[in-house]
């Protein structure tokens, strides 16, 4: 999974434009109809079709079956789609291969273990994702909480991965992201609420600031 700075949660085309003129990697829409940043497809395909060719389109799903992920992808166009919910191994065997797919895992108390043995029955199934998103627990909540994963566990548990892209999300902010990267080491990092106004709202300056100290961070490890 090539990016390793990821604005999620875009509702607009000037967030998508903000996102790519300060040099984000990928951007994400999430169709989770209970989200604070839910967009319809129609809406999403209108600024995926204005995005930079060198930004990478991701589309964001809570518990939809293989068959609305495939349809919405191909409505939109999306590079790649990111499971956020409780979908199991079969879901990710499903899809088809041409689809990139990042692994969203809320980890908890429980560590990395559990998404350990997910990724072993991924395996067993004949289809891996092409990336980890390691995001923190919030309940009930699917992401963009704004609550920070623990740093400290997700880097002594990260061998248990076994080599998959590692992205780190929850609670990053631009004030933030360069300690973050430093205790973890992932390959890419994601942000929603970190860089926002309000949910759905971002702020321009806050993505660059918060861009320009993830690249800076990754340079020096």
């Amino acid at each position: 999974m090539a990016f390793r700075i990821k604005i999620c949660g875009i509702t607009n085309l000037d967030d998508a434009r903000a996102a790519a003129d300060a040099g984000a990697d990928a951007i994400g829409f999430n169709f989770f109809s209970k989200s604070r940043r839910f967009v319809d497809p129609q809406r999403a395909r209108q600024i995926v079709e204005q995005t930079p060719a060198g930004v990478l389109t991701v589309g964001v799903f809570v518990n939809s079956d293989a068959k609305q992920i495939v349809e919405t992808v191909e409505q939109v166009g999306f590079h790649a789609v990111q499971l956020h919910g409780d979908e199991p191994p079969l879901l990710v065997a499903q899809l088809p291969s041409q689809i990139r797919i990042v692994r969203a895992y809320r980890c908890g108390r429980d560590g990395l273990k559990p998404l350990a043995n997910y990724l072993e029955e991924c395996r067993q199934r004949g289809r891996m994702p092409d990336a980890a998103l390691i995001d923190a627990d919030a309940g009930t909540d699917f992401g963009g909480s704004g609550q920070l994963a623990d740093w400290a566990l997700i880097q002594h548990e990260r061998e248990s991965l076994d080599g998959l892209p590692l992205i780190l999300a929850g609670g990053l902010t631009p004030d933030n992201v360069a300690a973050a990267i430093a205790a973890v080491s992932p390959d890419g990092v994601d942000v929603a609420s970190g860089v926002e106004q309000e949910p759905g709202r971002k702020d321009a300056a806050l993505i660059a600031r918060f861009v320009a100290a993830a690249r800076a961070a990754f340079a020096r490890i």
